[in-house]
């Protein structure tokens, strides 16, 4: 096989694939050790391999690849939002509760788990497109929901710009985000924090 050819392979699968679709297109182990061993392709973690050039692939791409299940949660939400002037150093992604833990060892991109129940994992999630990737996000009252459940855990500084912009923000949806707020358990701190500004 040819360098253009496994090229074309890979941009097929955005630049990322797995070991599976790699012997289903006929790259085995020889050419691909060929092929990191030359610098046209890079080991990402196990079983997963990334095509290196120009374009570097962004980690929104791997992020769809490596965790297709996760929705973008909490702080990396939060700056999708516009409600953080912060670039969080780690990808915040909300995870099956059962999900397997060594999957999210991996160096690059850095990423920071939250597992929680299937039932809130359903609960207000939108496709955004970030890099010309579509991912999944939570809606702004999920996040809200979220910040206040872990308000001992943030950044003062973070939470409260991100509740002030909330109450500004003419997108928001008061009685979804009341909806959210009972069923997360929130709904005594929505009314405390959120109330005193509407």
């Amino acid at each position: 096989m040819e360098i253009k050819t496994a090229k074309k392979i890979f941009d097929a699968h955005d630049g990322i694939m797995r070991t599976k679709e790699l012997r289903e297109n006929k790259i085995f182990d020889k050419f691909l050790k060929r092929l990191i061993t030359n610098g046209y392709v890079e080991k990402i973690k196990y079983g997963y391999y990334q095509w290196q050039d120009e374009r570097a692939f962004s980690e929104a791409s791997m992020i769809a690849k490596l965790f297709p299940d996760a929705v973008i949660c909490m702080e990396s939400a939060l700056q999708y939002y516009g409600y953080t002037d912060r670039t969080p150093s780690v990808w915040h992604l909300a995870v099956d509760k059962h999900s397997t833990k060594s999957r999210f060892n991996i160096d690059y991109p850095m990423v920071k788990p939250y597992y929680i129940p299937k039932e809130q994992m359903k609960m207000g999630v939108d496709s955004v497109i970030i890099d010309d990737i579509e991912l999944k996000i939570f809606n702004r009252e999920h996040i809200i929901c979220d910040c206040l459940r872990h308000e001992n855990k943030m950044e003062a500084e973070i939470f409260n710009k991100a509740i002030q912009a909330y109450v500004k923000d003419p997108k928001k949806n008061i009685p979804r985000l009341m909806e959210y707020a009972k069923i997360l358990r929130t709904k005594n701190k929505v009314r405390k924090m959120i109330g005193i500004w509407l």
